[in-house]
């Protein structure tokens, strides 16, 4: 919608909700967060003022290299935005957090991995960040829409906590079913995360209440009987 709406369309904005977006909808004020899970009592006094709160029903996290963010920018609906910058992902092994390497520097650094185990890791991350799906000369030997992902972690020699993290943290999949599908899409997944943890991956706030913000600027009406209206989606 604010796509359509910076692009001169009129939008019609319906909500069954007294607050913006669906179940990713950030809630404020805090008398409102009470009312939705039913809450008993009255908000503490040391908790200050209700609207200073916008507490989220599921956080965001957005790569700052996505789409999403390319949509943001041009849409211009960041001036209503507010971001927190991610320093990276983390993972809990053997009762120690480890951060999780993403670039050559940092894999060659950690203490996630033993010497010859950095090293692997090191060359398939280079494999990775040079490799381009329209250039045959980066594949190494590998059919990106054949080659399987295990085939490529086996090309690699990279051991079972590498690929774990590397599937689960980089790749940011939530199971393993990705290891025997074709590895183009896992590649890719990882070179985004890559390249925006060198822009700084972001975490979003609020982005419903901000879109309709901005449709409300640029180019929103009601009465009019020249609508068109697009498929409805929940953010």
């Amino acid at each position: 919608s604010g796509i359509m709406s910076v692009n001169g369309k009129k939008v019609l904005h319906m909500d069954r909700n007294a607050y913006y977006g669906g179940e990713s909808a950030s809630i404020t004020p805090l008398e409102d967060l009470y009312k939705r899970f039913h809450l008993p009592g009255a908000i503490p006094e040391s908790m200050g003022r209700g609207r200073d709160w916008n507490v989220d029903l599921i956080p965001k996290f957005l790569m700052a290299c996505g789409q999403l963010v390319k949509m943001l920018l041009y849409t211009e609906v960041t001036r209503y935005l507010d971001f927190k910058v991610i320093e990276g992902s983390f993972v809990y092994k053997g009762g120690k957090i480890y951060k999780v390497p993403s670039t050559e520097a940092e894999a060659l650094a950690s203490s996630l991995m033993g010497l010859f185990e950095k090293r692997r890791f090191r060359k398939f991350l280079v494999y990775v960040a040079n490799f381009d799906e329209n250039d045959a000369r980066t594949f190494e030997g590998v059919d990106p829409k054949k080659t399987t992902m295990r085939d490529v972690y086996k090309k690699f020699d990279l051991g079972q906590d590498v690929i774990d993290f590397t599937g689960h943290a980089l790749a940011l999949y939530r199971t393993d079913d990705y290891l025997d599908q074709p590895c183009q899409e896992t590649i890719n997944r990882i070179k985004l995360y890559s390249e925006s943890l060198i822009e700084k991956t972001l975490a979003l706030i609020q982005p419903p209440f901000s879109f309709f913000r901005l449709e409300s600027c640029v180019n929103f009406s009601l009465g009019c009987s020249d609508w068109q209206v697009p498929t409805p989606v929940t953010l």
